[in-house]
């Protein structure tokens, strides 16, 4: 006997239910926000958690397998590897704690410091863009290092690579998020004086770091489109994460992000490292778990 598949069978489990309108009538967009900036906080410090903790189950294990007579962790090809994965943690890390200090500080509250709740509305919806998705690959990537190890259930990886993607897609995809930033462009313009403010605080240390806020500066004068979204969000928040590894971060970590992300290199893979002039051993010897 074959079971029916309509409306009869399978009832609308939402008949009689109840219901409160939160917000007043014809407010459900910015009723939503104010719900999204605590979620999409959530999703950026889901993100930078998982990135650190595949990090150091990757770090871990190249400092305890040998391969040709030595570490891992010694090979230069696995430290150029895990040098990269390294200052991208640490630029989710900071950012992280930075959003979650403005969400901390009450300005989502009413009668909060106008000035830093513009920087919150644009600078969380494209950090959740840029560490979300960047989550991915930076997973994927520490899970190779482990070899096939990484790949099967039996270590951690394999779990943290399959719910990498989850924080992206949540509280708005990518292209979501990336236009919700350029609403919030369109509709309060302060909030691009914010963030330039907030970047700016880093200028003068690196020529990649000035050159990428120059851009950004000329874009937010002249205007986004919606066809721009994702490639202003990924700056934007590349440029606040560098403000923040310049003036807290080890200057090598922040020289070798800089010179990676903003210094106009195009598409590349982790590892893809000159060793000259970056003391990449001592970035990954930061990272690396000692028990």
């Amino acid at each position: 006997m074959r079971r029916r598949l309509d409306a009869d069978f399978f009832p609308d489990p939402n008949d009689g239910a109840a219901g409160w309108r939160i917000g007043d009538e014809g407010r459900g967009v910015p009723t939503i926000l104010e719900m999204v900036t605590m979620t999409r906080l959530d999703c950026v410090l889901g993100s930078a958690g998982q990135i650190r903790a595949a990090l150091s189950q990757a770090a871990w294990y190249a400092a305890h397998r040998s391969a040709f007579g030595r570490p891992l962790i010694d090979q230069p090809a696995m430290t150029a590897v895990l040098a990269d994965l390294a200052v991208e943690s640490w630029a989710a890390t900071l950012t992280a704690i930075r959003l979650a200090d403005l969400v901390q500080s009450g300005v989502t509250t009413p009668g909060g410091d106008p000035r830093t709740a513009g920087l919150l509305r644009l600078a969380l919806p494209v950090s959740k863009f840029w560490i979300c998705k960047r989550a991915v690959p930076v997973i994927a990537e520490a899970l190779e290092c482990l070899g096939g190890n990484g790949y099967v259930e039996t270590f951690p990886m394999a779990r943290l690579l399959r719910e990498s993607p989850l924080n992206g897609i949540w509280e708005g995809s990518g292209t979501v998020t990336a236009l919700d930033a350029v609403r919030a462009l369109h509709r309060h313009p302060g909030t691009g004086d914010a963030l330039i403010e907030e970047v700016r605080k880093a200028r003068g240390v690196t020529a990649a770091f000035d050159a990428g806020l120059s851009t950004l500066e000329h874009a937010l004068f002249v205007g986004v489109n919606p066809d721009e979204a994702r490639m202003i969000s990924s700056l934007a928040a590349r440029l606040f994460a560098a403000s923040l590894l310049i003036r807290q971060a080890p200057a090598e970590v922040a020289d070798l992000f800089c010179a990676t992300r903003l210094g106009g290199h195009g598409d590349r893979v982790f590892g893809e490292l000159s060793a000259t002039g970056y003391p990449l051993r001592t970035i990954v010897d930061a990272i690396t778990p000692t028990v």
